[in-house]
């Protein structure tokens, strides 16, 4: 992979510790994807903020990069632990709310903006189209691929990171304009953002890294997230087109059957005691139509 002189020095170590890592990061990925280069990005999402998902070794470490790391883009962050305004409600451990606001602290140290949402693409402007960004939220790569038309690989909690403090990701995959070679042809009437979901999911299964879906006009806001979420939990697709048949590309249906199999691979109890929404997150608009 080919590097500039500056980025070979902070791969060397001439930059500083923590921008050496962020290098070496970038550059491991690199040659994982056979990228030929590294190139600038605009903006980073980060996920790895949640205590309980990353645990004692992930505070600790971002507890000692904050130190002398400070980020060059725009880097916003996913969800954390607990919702600090009302923190005091809930009776939870002394020890989880310490380190969760240590790794706040942390991420607050290094210069990003303190969102606590996998949907920034709601809540903030988006740049020009084609711009590269690096995203490690899956249902927010997604979904700026796709519809917002930006560029971003299915980053890495790492790798987005590394993104942000050097502000460079390497150019491979998603970030070429590659055409899918697979179209799925949707095949239900009147689908709902359930179905969409169930879409996604199936996309995710049976596609590389983009594919192409015909039969879907126009997807609203709901249904769209809904695809998006679907699509991040089950492969490597990051990217969906919306469109007519495409002659080049292999065909497969998503059908009642296959429909009925998802949801079937999915419901594993008929009633619970508890349902929850979310994931990713909904607006109040979306939330009072559930009240």
């Amino acid at each position: 992979m080919e590097l500039t002189k500056d980025e070979e020095a902070a791969l060397k170590g001439e930059q500083g510790e923590t921008l050496e890592l962020a290098y070496r990061i970038l550059v491991a990925t690199g040659k994982a994807t056979d990228a030929e280069r590294l190139v600038p990005i605009e903006w980073s999402h980060l996920s790895g903020v949640n205590y309980n998902t990353i645990g004692d070794a992930g505070e600790e470490f971002l507890s000692k990069i904050s130190q002398t790391a400070r980020v060059k883009v725009k880097t916003t962050l996913n969800p954390m632990g607990f919702d600090i305004d009302n923190v005091s409600k809930f009776n939870l451990d002394e020890d989880f709310i310490k380190k969760q606001q240590s790794i706040r602290n942390s991420y607050e140290q290094m210069g990003v903006i303190l969102s606590f949402s996998c949907i920034p693409y709601e809540i903030f402007d988006l740049p020009e189209k084609n711009t590269q960004v690096s995203f490690a939220e899956t249902n927010a790569a997604i979904y700026v691929n796709s519809i917002a038309h930006l560029k971003t690989n299915k980053e890495s909690a790492f790798s987005a990171l590394a993104s942000a403090l050097t502000g460079k990701s390497p150019y491979s995959d998603l970030r070429k304009d590659v055409s899918p070679n697979l179209t799925i042809r949707m095949k239900i009437e009147e689908p709902n953002e359930l179905t969409f979901g169930m879409l996604g999911f199936f996309a995710g299964k049976v596609a590389d890294n983009s594919v192409s879906i015909s039969g879907v006009k126009d997807l609203d806001k709901r249904s769209c997230k809904s695809l998006c979420a679907g699509m991040g939990t089950s492969g490597t697709c990051g990217k969906f087109i919306l469109g007519d048949d495409n002659d080049q590309t292999e065909k497969i249906d998503f059908d009642e059957q296959e429909m009925q199999k998802i949801h079937d691979e999915l419901n594993t109890i008929d009633k619970g005691d508890l349902i929850t929404l979310g994931s990713p997150q909904l607006g109040l608009e979306e939330i009072s139509t559930w009240l």
